[in-house]
């Protein structure tokens, strides 16, 4: 995939307005790549991308039935059929009266729904209805989890953790059907990065982590545009932990 006349590749990014989504919408546009963004919110007016108005969907990703109906509206915007990357960073982590973290005992059944809905069946909604466009450029899936998925975090809720770590799984189970089919699917598992929705007393655990920081958006996204670039070729299945060494 080189040489300057290379078709413009195309990305599709759920959850894009901060943090690590913005992060990945600058990096693959710096690229020249054009960026489709989803989010249930409208386009936001300091947003770095030119096409930003053109290509941004609103979705409630908690909506089955408004999911399918963007998954149409997405193909209707490929005029070629084609898309080289998904990239599935929508998740949503609900916390109780005055910030507090929701466990296992006190989580409403309608909020697991809810976060289910969003951080799991909206990647493999979005995955499936855009297979075939996927399937045209042997494109790139990368579904973002966390760190959470794997351990219990102090401030992530118990709802959020086990969409995660189902989210593994499905990373895991997709890699073995799509690669059949030439697309690969890999996952992303960041820890404390820098950004607009970490919680007070984050400061103790970066005394945990080996490298002694927090990463930041774009040390993540540099990740998410390597997985969905020849660089990565023969990665499938594989989840990527970006926290520093806080997982060892």
């Amino acid at each position: 995939m080189s040489g300057t006349n290379q078709p413009r590749r195309t990305l599709l990014l759920t959850g894009a307005s901060r943090g690590i989504g913005h992060a990945t919408v600058k990096r693959f546009s710096a690229a020249g790549w054009r960026v489709i963004t989803c989010s249930r919110h409208a386009f936001p007016e300091n947003c770095p991308w030119e096409m930003g108005p053109e290509d941004h969907i609103q979705v409630d990703l908690g909506d089955e039935a408004d999911t399918r109906r963007a998954v149409e509206e997405i193909k209707s915007r490929l005029p070629d059929g084609k898309l080289h990357a998904l990239v599935n960073n929508a998740g949503i982590s609900p916390k109780g009266q005055g910030g507090a973290r929701l466990g296992t005992i006190d989580t409403p059944e309608e909020t697991w729904r809810k976060v289910f809905q969003v951080n799991f069946f909206a990647p493999i909604l979005l995955a499936r209805g855009l297979l075939e466009e996927l399937k045209r450029t042997q494109g790139a899936v990368v579904n973002v989890t966390s760190i959470a998925g794997m351990r219990v975090h102090p401030f992530a809720g118990a709802a959020y953790a086990t969409s995660k770590a189902a989210l593994v799984g499905l990373t895991r189970e997709m890699a073995a059907d799509f690669g059949r089919v030439g697309v690969r699917v890999n996952a992303i598992a960041p820890g404390e990065i820098d950004t607009s929705i970490l919680s007070p007393g984050t400061e103790k655990i970066v005394e945990q982590i080996p490298m002694q920081r927090l990463g930041t958006p774009d040390e993540v996204a540099k990740i998410i545009y390597v997985l969905c670039t020849d660089t990565s070729s023969y990665l499938n299945g594989a989840e990527i932990h970006i926290n520093g060494g806080q997982h060892v």
